[in-house]
């Protein structure tokens, strides 16, 4: 693909987006941009300075004085990514339940979102990109040049998200939440999450359930290829 190319990937919690995304941007040798972690490091620093997370103004005021970056991964802890508050290195303070729970309430806020939209164009007008998001192919690029939404089952979702954890907490941990736990959470925050989960019109959709992450790869790689 021609450089300065951008590709958007969009879906609800548990699609895949993330993996696929990071993954996609490895091969192409584009950055790679999880728009969610932008999201969660908005709701961290709310929780942080104990903020009303129901102030949607106070939330887009202190979003916007924050530094809010993500940059290639500098440590070698899996980490796909590495997301800064004010320069502290806040990537898997993200990932905290607490965090998980409030994320939700602090991006559906429209003032939150149009500031984080705006950096995220910012960020996707240096050069090749593959962002991925609820938003991205249908309001923050809606010019893109590839756009995918990618969705699975509840059930499917809540099954990938639950290993997930578990790979990273230890399945014998006793804060690893059940998997029923895993799938009600889903199901709140696509409820929450609705009406930023809009599919682009013209967005290519794949159901994933069934499907392993090359097997996606290989469905995108052919439209990246006609898209050249």
């Amino acid at each position: 693909m021609q450089a300065g190319r951008r590709i958007a990937i969009d879906g609800p919690a548990g699609s895949g987006k993330s993996t696929i995304g990071e993954q996609l941007a490895r091969r192409l040798g584009y950055l790679y941009v999880d728009t969610g972690a932008m999201y969660r490091a908005a709701a961290w620093l709310a929780l942080h300075e104990g903020a009303d997370l129901g102030d949607g103004p106070a939330l887009a005021n202190l979003v916007q004085q924050a530094e809010i970056t993500i940059s290639q991964p500098q440590i070698a802890d899996g980490r796909q990514y590495t997301v800064s508050v004010r320069d502290h290195d806040v990537t898997w303070d993200i990932r905290s339940a607490v965090v998980t729970g409030a994320v939700s309430r602090v991006s559906s806020h429209p003032e939150v979102r149009a500031i984080l939209r705006e950096q995220q164009r910012t960020m996707a007008a240096q050069g090749s990109i593959v962002m991925v998001g609820r938003d991205i192919g249908a309001v923050v690029l809606p010019d893109a040049e590839l756009k995918v939404y990618l969705t699975a089952s509840l059930e499917e979702r809540a099954r990938r998200r639950y290993s997930e954890l578990a790979e990273r907490m230890g399945e014998h941990n006793p804060a690893l939440p059940s998997l029923q736990d895993v799938m009600s959470d889903i199901q709140r925050r696509d409820t929450l999450d609705r009406k930023n989960m809009q599919p682009a019109s013209d967005a290519i959709l794949i159901e994933t359930d069934g499907l392993t992450v090359p097997q996606v790869l290989e469905v995108i790689g052919r439209y990246v290829e006609k898209a050249k």
